[in-house]
């Protein structure tokens, strides 16, 4: 294992930054505390919010997202895991401020496409509305040989924005019914899997039951938290 922490910029919301730390434990192969992976997690909910400085033309979170950069960095972390998608629009920015390597949410998400054996065919997105209209994960995947398809206008206004902010409200529970419809009506147009390209999003489909979608998922705070073990273990 790596002999430096894991900085973790989270708050981006609160409780899927904790979700990602209870993640990164559950999945770390371990027999005692000390064969866990050392983490920082910086949650500041403090962070503008990202859709609105993208597309309604709100604050920048650049300077807060620095800044939790520079203090990740200056308190020993060794890489930077981000779990919040949306962030990762100022990806290269944050690069540019930094020495440190940032593990990408995307690139994780299309390795556990492969980790769950899907290598072809029509892939699901779902996500934030800035998410989807920054194109975040569309090149990737499909540069990789995925067909992407994501909800409609229709599905984002009445499904997804409004379940993404129910788990954001701490109202897990009612974000299930729908966001699991969004992700049927991609099952429906072909999608042989779904990526949950918000980290709200898993928090609401697991709080249901979600082998009822009936076609993988791919959880990005899941992702991400893989990604960062095999930081770790060099």
């Amino acid at each position: 294992m790596s002999g430096a922490f894991l900085g973790v910029l989270g708050g981006m919301g609160p409780l899927a930054s904790a979700q990602f730390m209870l993640r990164l434990t559950l999945l770390t192969p371990a027999q005692r505390d000390q064969d866990h992976i050392p983490a920082i997690l910086w949650s500041d909910p403090r962070v503008p919010d990202r859709t609105a400085a993208r597309l309604g033309g709100g604050e920048d979170p650049l300077p807060w997202l620095a800044r939790g950069v520079a203090g990740l960095e200056a308190a020993g972390a060794g890489a930077i895991a981000i779990p919040c998608n949306t962030a990762h629009g100022w990806y290269d920015e944050l690069r540019a401020t930094t020495r440190l390597p940032i593990l990408h949410i995307v690139e994780a998400a299309a390795q556990d496409l492969a980790r769950q054996g899907i290598t072809r065919g029509r892939i699901g997105v779902m996500g934030t509305a800035a998410t989807l209209a920054m194109r975040l994960y569309q090149p990737w995947l499909e540069g990789l040989g995925y067909e992407v398809i994501v909800p409609d206008a229709a599905e984002m206004e009445a499904l997804v924005t409004p379940g993404i902010a129910l788990v954001k409200a701490n109202r897990v529970e009612s974000a299930y019914a729908p966001l699991a419809e969004a992700a049927a009506n991609l099952r429906a147009r072909g999608a042989a899997a779904v990526v949950l390209g918000c980290t709200e999003i898993p928090l609401g489909i697991l709080a249901g039951p979600h082998a009822e979608i009936g076609l993988p998922l791919v959880d990005t705070i899941d992702a991400l938290a893989l990604a960062a073990i095999r930081w770790a273990r060099g």
